[in-house]
């Protein structure tokens, strides 16, 4: 996040795959989410959603396919490395630093961006993180003494204050009530109106279909429907697969 748009990037995946043993979790997936656009990935429990995430974020490398970010293959980039390229992600297990305080939480991606840390930058970029999610008046206090829901934004203001071009968001509702609900939707618009490209995995359905301009739909590690959110949701493959809930 920074008051200088980044410029845009979009986030490819070309025909990855990844096998544990003999099992393919994720067999053949294409996919591309835009700059700015959200864009959902949707499935049972099992798909592949979060091994594709992982391939996409470079905690997993796949066995097949590439991942390019901004027209460049990082398919055997590093992680971390592609935190200095512009892409962060949020996990469904959320991972913050519980003896921290939330600010000191945010501080972290903010000093992810590499190259040479400035201070006074990166206390400028915490500061609007924080903002952003709501969280200046509980910057202070220790972020392991905080609720599921408020961790859930201190996770994406730490992703956000990398200044990202790409965001990926595992589950980023989860646990959050109604107020925080509606200003993550406030925010993943505002960030998709400034030119950055988001891929979340979501399970509830109004939120995604309030929220994503398209998506794919997975199901044992295959894409089984793709495109604009009204007609994928609408897809009988999609709905065969699991049921009217994504």
């Amino acid at each position: 996040m920074t008051s200088t748009p980044a410029p845009a990037a979009r986030l490819t995946a070309r025909g990855l795959v990844r096998r544990y043993g003999g099992i393919e979790a994720v067999a053949g997936v294409d996919l591309v989410a835009p700059a700015g656009r959200i864009t959902a990935l949707i499935g049972p429990n099992g798909a592949g959603k979060s091994t594709l995430f992982d391939c996409l974020a470079g905690t997993a490398r796949p066995d097949a396919g590439r991942v390019l970010l901004g027209g460049r293959d990082v398919t055997g980039v590093p992680a971390h490395r592609r935190v200095r390229l512009g892409l962060a992600r949020t996990f469904q297990q959320i991972a913050v630093f519980p003896t921290l305080s939330v600010a000191d939480n945010v501080r972290v991606g903010a000093e992810q961006r590499g190259g040479r840390t400035d201070a006074r930058a990166a206390a400028g970029r915490t500061d609007r993180a924080l903002g952003l999610l709501g969280l200046r008046g509980i910057a202070a206090e220790s972020a392991g003494a905080q609720p599921t829901g408020v961790l859930r934004l201190v996770e994406l203001a730490r992703a956000l204050a990398g200044g990202p071009r790409v965001l990926l968001l595992d589950e980023p509702a989860a646990g959050l009530d109604a107020v925080q609900t509606a200003r993550l939707v406030t925010v993943l618009r505002d960030l998709a109106g400034r030119g950055m490209a988001l891929l979340l995995v979501e399970h509830d359905a109004e939120l995604v279909a309030e929220l994503a301009d398209s998506v794919y739909a997975m199901a044992a590690g295959r894409v089984v429907a793709a495109g604009p959110t009204a007609a994928v949701l609408a897809d009988p493959r999609v709905a065969g697969a699991w049921g009217s809930s994504t």
